[in-house]
């Protein structure tokens, strides 16, 4: 049996293209579900009219896109005995009627993967969108592994059997879909890009995404991890320069540094940059397995900077630490700290 089609629009003040936009997927046989931020008593006209074709779920207080994505997953879950097919839609008209058919089918062909519908940033594009897509996407790709050409994109589809786990990931505004990307990633979920058309309506003044606010939700999941190793890279850095200071020896410096930088290291990515709940003797042998061998390769690779190459110790410090970097981040993020596919 073919599964139910359903449209998810969150709405925040919408005007008449959000009435416009339900008419026609009523009449593509969507099921549909608007989810009411917390819009005001000024916008209820307009979701008594969407009332009579779609089911109104209400915030009485804004809350958020993420926010009101999961409410709408939350009530098919506790209402919906069907087997659907879910597309996410923005309020304000941007996505075309036969680009979320064309997710659809995609999602119903490949039951376990997220369909991203990715705009191809042709055409009269605002710059912050083009600018600010382009830079989530090298930022996602340098901290996942996965590289996904418009991350920014509302238009998404997936069948009900992914809802449980879209209601477990968390980010109450913008940042839910990044963190809907980044948990896929992780968990080696399969993403497919369809192709959709780019469409700006008025130079994209009806978004009600706020540049520095929401920039900020959405990369601070991206950086925990560069900042998590920044501040032990100082704390290790730190505590090398007074040890060298004491001691005389790189070596000893080097070595005892690390161990203190790293059971910090550990702890920060564990409970707060990954947020394992693995036993704690099985990642942390395999942890500090990686801490020996990077240790291994950090002093022979400060001993080679100063000693072969005569760099300045503290220099070499710098620029061993930068290399293995990207080292670390794989492994961690790939082995250790891995989720297993499909978990919350």
């Amino acid at each position: 049996m073919k599964p139910i089609r359903v449209a998810l629009i969150p709405a925040y003040q919408p005007d008449e293209l959000l009435c416009d936009l339900l008419h026609e997927l009523a009449l593509r046989d969507f099921f549909l579900i608007v989810v009411n931020d917390g819009s005001g008593a000024e916008y209820e006209p307009i979701f008594e009219e969407a009332s009579r074709s779609a089911v109104i779920l209400t915030h009485h207080e804004n809350r958020g896109k993420g926010a009101a994505l999961r409410t709408g997953l939350q009530y098919l879950k506790d209402n919906f005995p069907f087997h659907y097919t879910v597309v996410t839609m923005d309020a304000d008209g941007q996505h075309r009627i036969c680009d979320a058919e064309h997710l659809c089918r995609t999602a119903e062909e490949h039951p376990d993967a997220l369909i991203l519908g990715c705009r191809d940033f042709k055409g009269k594009v605002p710059f912050r969108s083009r600018f600010g897509n382009r830079m989530t996407s090298i930022l996602f790709k340098l901290t996942s592994g996965r590289y996904v050409s418009d991350t920014q994109t509302g238009l998404r589809a997936f069948s009900d059997a992914l809802t449980p786990v879209m209601l477990t990931i968390s980010g109450d505004r913008y940042e839910y879909e990044m963190n809907v990307l980044s948990h896929f990633a992780r968990a080696k979920l399969p993403m497919h890009e369809v192709r959709i058309r780019t469409i700006y309506i008025d130079d994209n003044k009806g978004s009600h995404f706020h540049p520095l606010r929401d920039s900020f939700r959405i990369y601070k999941e991206l950086l925990k991890f560069s900042l998590s190793s920044f501040v032990c890279f100082l704390l290790d850095f730190l505590l090398y320069c007074v040890i060298l200071g004491v001691s005389g020896s790189e070596t000893t410096a080097n070595l005892l540094a690390r161990v203190v930088s790293s059971i910090a290291n550990y702890s920060i990515n564990r409970w707060l940059v990954f947020r394992d709940d693995q036993t704690l003797m099985k990642t942390a042998s395999q942890y500090f397995a990686l801490v020996v061998l990077i240790l291994l390769c950090n002093t022979a690779l400060l001993w080679l900077f100063v000693n072969v190459c005569r760099m300045n110790p503290y220099a070499g410090k710098i620029l061993t630490e930068v290399i293995l970097f990207l080292v670390s981040w794989i492994v961690q993020h790939s082995f250790i700290f891995r989720r297993k596919k499909g978990s919350a």
